[in-house]
């Protein structure tokens, strides 16, 4: 039987490296192609919530390739900056900023709050666009705080710096397939990995 291509709408390579393992070990019968595969990618993310942006993303992918595409949207909510960076965390700290630009202006903005005052979530939505259908959505979420100073050198985007409540460790400190455990992402893509076991049945 041939493989159901499935198209992955992102040109984060941390993400598709999170993604590809929980999918291509639930024994699907998936080939995982990179929407760059198809040409040249890169859609405008302007929409106002994750859902929308992740649809943005996907339904690009999906016009590109013609076949079944994901793609997710992240944002990370800190309770203290009464939500922000929200959608905007890839680029909070501006235009072409790196991960430790975001993180040096998160940590400025929450200078001399408490750890007890901290708290934040992870929140990802996987959208799922296959042609004639209306898109699928895939919510995941993490609960944490975010530390006075990061911590670890795994992961990426704000992982130094984000503690699991319970865990005591920062995603960065984390193995992918411990961060896999728990993530936003990792439950928006099991919550996709389920319903794509019932379609491909």
């Amino acid at each position: 039987m041939n493989k159901r291509i499935l198209v992955v709408g992102t040109n984060n390579k941390h993400k598709a490296e999170e993604i590809a393992p929980i999918l291509t070990a639930s024994g699907l019968n998936l080939e995982l192609r990179p929407a760059s595969a198809y040409g040249n990618f890169d859609p405008i993310e302007d929409g106002a919530t994750l859902d929308a942006n992740a649809i943005i993303k996907a339904q690009a992918a999906l016009k590109v390739s013609g076949e079944w595409s994901i793609a997710d949207d992240t944002g990370l909510f800190v309770d203290a900056l009464n939500g922000r960076p929200g959608i905007y965390a890839a680029r909070y700290a501006g235009l072409g900023c790196t991960f430790a630009d975001n993180i040096s202006k998160l940590l400025r903005e929450l200078e001399g709050i408490p750890l007890s005052q901290r708290g934040a979530q992870f929140s990802c939505v996987i959208a799922l666009c296959r042609p004639g259908c209306e898109p699928t959505l895939f919510r995941g979420d993490c609960r944490g705080h975010i530390s006075l100073s990061p911590n670890g050198t795994g992961g990426f985007g704000y992982d130094p710096i984000f503690v699991i409540d319970g865990l005591n460790k920062s995603f960065a400190q984390l193995t992918l397939d411990e961060k896999n455990n728990f993530s936003h992402r990792a439950i928006a893509v099991k919550s996709l990995r389920d319903a794509l076991t019932k379609l491909l049945d």
